[in-house]
């Protein structure tokens, strides 16, 4: 990620064919380094291709992937059972106050 975050900013600031040299200045600069074989195997994906059109294809991509906020919908059955006998449990422990109520005590 921090490779092609760093070319992406040597884009933004009108470097439009950044070189491993570049890269290594940008994370530097971060306080961050990069592995030279990790360069090498962005470099030898992205070469002759334009960038414009993979960060395109990666947004169709991406939008073919589902996503919800309701994460229970997609979890085994086996799993969702644990977790109501988990809350249950839970409940159970959250009745008891110890020696001591708020209130003072109940059954003296």
């Amino acid at each position: 990620m921090k490779v092609i975050a760093a070319y992406l900013l040597a884009r933004l600031g009108g470097n439009t064919n950044p070189s491993a040299d570049d890269l290594k200045r940008i994370c530097g600069a971060g306080g961050a380094e990069i592995d030279g074989d990790r360069l090498e195997l962005f470099f030898s994906q992205v070469d002759g291709k334009n960038i414009d059109e993979l960060v395109a294809s990666g947004k169709e991509k991406l939008a073919l992937v589902p996503s919800s906020d309701d994460t229970s919908a997609a979890a085994p059955a086996a799993v969702v059972e644990e977790t109501e006998e988990e809350k249950v449990e839970k409940e159970e422990e959250d009745d008891f106050d110890g020696p001591f109520s708020l209130f003072g005590p109940d059954n003296y």
